[in-house]
């Protein structure tokens, strides 16, 4: 299970481990997102930082209906203990997790600051 907290302005936090080219363990907050669709997206710096590899670029619907192009890149994070090879989206926002990194999983918030946020495997139906 993973788990989080709400913040003061009402964002289901969670941590993640994002390891970077060198296989060097990074910890970083992101923001549960369920209108994203993606995996998981990280601003520019953090991407330079971890040297993430390129692998091709992007497109996107935005929630105001125009188009975005964007980076892809690749990297591997710890999900719910196991090592997941994901692509990563580059957005100029606070790192962001998608519906498809919790694909399979139960999300649970309790919406109020310091609720609890959690994230369960669910059973195969």
């Amino acid at each position: 299970m993973i788990t989080g907290i709400v913040n003061a302005d009402f964002e289901a936090i969670i941590s993640l481990s994002i390891c970077d080219s060198d296989g060097k363990i990074y910890t970083q907050d992101a923001i549960v997102d369920t209108g994203f669709n993606g995996w998981l997206s990280l601003p520019p710096d953090l991407i330079d930082q971890l040297n993430l590899k390129w692998k091709r670029r992007g497109r996107a619907i935005l929630g105001d209906g125009s188009e975005c192009v964007f980076n892809v890149y690749e990297a591997v994070v710890v999900w719910d203990g196991d090592y997941l090879t994901i692509p990563i989206d580059e957005a100029d926002s606070e790192p962001l997790v998608g519906m498809s990194l919790m694909e399979n999983y139960q999300l649970t918030v309790q919406i109020c600051e310091e609720g609890s946020v959690e994230i369960r495997k669910v059973s195969a139906v």
